[in-house]
């Protein structure tokens, strides 16, 4: 039972930071190192209390993780994507099960699109001067925390079944 309580406790707490990484990124386009790290830090105990094993299940999500990072480093080294929102997508998929992670990304475009809409219509009702950035720790924090409900409030109990 107190492995439950714990888990539940690096859960709510990775939730806290998703949405901290999420707020900063909204009032300020930034979202430092030290939350990024924070949430990626707090992964690796909770795979231990889900009862991921080491291979292949903390394996395949690492990669995963690496590969949704190689991607939005291509986009940051286009210009479209800022640094922090790159290490942001790390550290949230460390958290994200394989299972979900494609479902993940849907939720994330999908609360990307909603944000770059909102963003648009901003613009056009302020008309900046500056060219616009597009918070997506936003919508990478929607994805985290969509994957974090799966382990108490989906029925099926994708995260840290056995």
């Amino acid at each position: 039972m107190a492995g439950h309580v714990t888990l539940l406790i690096l859960m709510t707490l990775a939730a806290i930071l998703m949405a901290c990484s999420a707020i900063s990124d909204l009032r300020w386009r930034e979202i430092s190192n030290g939350l990024n790290g924070l949430i990626a830090a707090f992964a690796i105990p909770f795979w231990y209390l889900a009862g991921w094993s080491p291979w292949p299940d903390v394996t395949i999500v690492m990669g995963v993780a690496a590969a949704t990072f190689a991607f939005f480093l291509l986009l940051y080294a286009l210009g479209a994507m800022g640094g922090g929102d790159v290490k942001n997508v790390f550290a949230v998929f460390l958290w994200i099960p394989t299972g979900i992670a494609t479902q993940a990304l849907m939720v994330m475009a999908l609360a990307g699109a909603a944000v770059s809409a909102a963003m648009l219509v901003h613009q056009i009702i302020t008309r900046p001067k500056d060219k616009p950035e597009v918070p997506y720790g936003v919508a990478i924090a929607a994805a985290g925390l969509w994957a974090l409900h799966q382990q108490y409030l989906n029925q099926f109990q994708v995260i840290g079944s056995s």
